[in-house]
């Protein structure tokens, strides 16, 4: 699977322009290899974050290749932002949640947390073996988280997102799951820097896959 984390600094004034934007991505909904994408406005209400999930590397690039140029012009969003950051790359952990898949999790989802992670150099496997051993189960224990993903986005550099029921769900979480996880994780030792998201997710901006084999 392949993994995109998309960060736009909306211009001040331009939100419903850009929101409008966001929602003609509905096109793309039966590009082969589209998993889906979900976003919302970041707690900063001038930031837009968007998690976009491909089957595989080449299915994303096909679609890049093919059909992004031509959507993003009918979208009409850059006139919106001051800046933006794409980041992609493999994901290299699926965690397991009570949705059965990750295109069902992103639509039933409201919330979304993304933890962008800045790794110690040489932390990289480490950091992932406790992802794997530690949160992923920890996480799945939790009611109302979907599921989730890890994308290694540079060698250093790593996106941990979860999709939740509701925003009182993750709160649940972090109050009666987190704080038995955090000392066992020694989150310190492995990352260098880490900036969190909270994101109430735009229903309009979902962009679901046609439904086919799964």
């Amino acid at each position: 699977m392949w993994g995109k984390w998309i960060d736009c600094r909306v211009t001040p004034g331009a939100h419903e322009a850009f929101a409008a934007g966001q929602r003609r991505w509905s096109a793309i909904s039966d590009q082969p290899g589209l998993v889906g994408q979900a976003g919302g406005w970041a707690p900063d209400a001038d930031r837009a974050l968007l998690l976009g999930l491909w089957t595989d590397e080449p299915a994303y690039t096909r679609f890049m290749r093919e059909r992004h140029d031509r959507i993003a012009a009918q979208a009409a969003q850059p006139s919106g932002y001051s800046s933006i950051e794409v980041a992609a790359g493999p994901v290299v952990l699926t965690m397991p949640g009570a949705a059965p898949f990750l295109s069902d999790a992103l639509t039933r989802a409201t919330v979304l947390r993304a933890a962008d992670c800045r790794l110690h150099p040489g932390r990289a496997e480490h950091f992932l073996d406790v992802q794997r051993r530690l949160w992923a189960p920890g996480m799945a224990a939790a009611d109302g988280m979907l599921g989730g993903t890890v994308t290694r986005l540079a060698p250093d550099r790593c996106l941990v997102t979860t999709l939740w029921t509701t925003p009182a769900a993750h709160h649940a979480y972090t109050t009666h799951h987190l704080p038995a996880l955090l000392p066992r994780a020694a989150v310190p030792t492995d990352v260098r820097t880490l900036t969190g998201h909270l994101v109430p997710l735009e229903p309009s901006w979902l962009v679901q896959a046609e439904p086919g084999p799964r």
